[in-house]
């Protein structure tokens, strides 16, 4: 199939992309490389860099390139940042996704598979959190993802277009290769937060919060490999080319594993002492946060298989040690 990955430059979309080359499809990568990193799209792909809140650039697109199916990662996603600058959230994430999805009408094309968040539930009513629970998001980050979601759902009642809406936890690891990995500045992710400090770019790490009402008082999160997360996309994509009607999927580990073990593990990856800092909790840090992917599995055939958290950590330690200041041009 032809595939176009919008946002194929940045650190999920590059790892679908690749994962889709091996797989052997064409991919199109379209990134405006805001945040996106050239270097980390593959050789194999055909690159344009534009903006989806284009529509002269999306027509270009769409009229020189034969698309079979949409995956669309292209969006910001820091959830601080969007409660300090919500209008910038609305803009990128859902006014861009209203231009891409009337480009994507005109052009009679009816198959997206979409990045969408755990932060759709806000704080959870159950653990393991399912597809049906409560949406409630905490921040403009997870109620833009949210709207996008709610998009997708009347533009296919309108138009016909199916969508597989992905929701997934903390992605986290790097490709085996260790050709491309996390790059994000700045950097808010915990595992490549922790081997900065290996990597001497911090002096220690905080842990916010150690009264929560977990084994060891810290929060506990569901950590996913973006290798996972990205077969889980091109599943998708055959779930819809196979007529698979419109759906949402929660995709994590449905393990979790505390900030202290996450710390630990990572000591014994890296060999390396990690000093941790205990410092009061976050507001709006729920105690616990983890999936159940048990319809992914079933539904799409989902199977992640990088799943030991002491293989993720380790994917994510080849990167970071070999790519201290993530990619060349950035």
């Amino acid at each position: 199939m032809r595939i176009l990955v919008l946002g194929g430059a940045g650190y999920i979309g590059s790892h679908t992309a690749l994962e889709l080359v091996r797989a052997g499809h064409e991919v199109i990568v379209a990134d405006n490389l805001v945040t996106g990193h050239r270097s980390a799209v593959p050789k194999q792909a055909k690159f344009y860099e534009g903006d989806i809140r284009d529509a002269a650039f999306l027509d270009k697109l769409f009229d020189a390139e034969k698309i079979d199916a949409v995956i669309h990662f292209a969006a910001f996603s820091l959830v601080g940042e969007s409660v300090a600058n919500p209008l910038k959230y609305y803009n990128n994430n859902l006014c861009g996704t209203e231009v891409l999805l009337e480009a994507m009408v005109r052009h009679g094309l009816d198959k997206i598979v979409f990045s969408s968040t755990a932060a759709t539930y806000g704080e959870p009513e159950n653990i393991p959190i399912l597809e049906s629970d409560r949406t409630c998001p905490t921040n403009p980050y997870g109620e833009t993802k949210l709207a996008m979601e709610k998009m997708f759902h009347w533009t296919g009642l309108a138009h016909g277009l199916r969508y597989v809406s992905l929701r997934y936890f903390n992605a986290c690891g790097a490709d085996a290769s260790g050709n491309i990995g996390e790059a994000h500045n700045p950097e808010s992710h915990l595992i490549p937060l922790i081997l900065q400090v290996p990597n001497g770019k911090r002096e220690s790490v905080s842990i916010y919060g150690t009264d929560y009402d977990t084994p060891d008082g810290t929060c506990i999160r569901d950590y996913i490999h973006v290798t996972d997360l990205a077969q889980a996309h091109i599943l998708a994509v055959r779930y819809l080319a196979e007529g698979g009607a419109s759906d949402i999927f929660n995709l994590g580990n449905g393990i979790g594993y505390s900030v202290r073990e996450v710390i630990e593990t990572a000591r014994k990856v890296t060999r390396h002492p990690i000093p941790a800092v205990e410092t009061p909790r976050r507001a709006g840090d729920p105690a616990r946060l983890v999936a159940s992917s048990e319809k992914a599995k079933r539904v799409l055939g989902w199977n992640p298989v990088h799943d030991s958290l002491e293989e993720i950590i380790s994917s994510a330690w080849n990167w970071h040690k070999n790519h201290p200041d993530g990619y060349a041009e950035k």
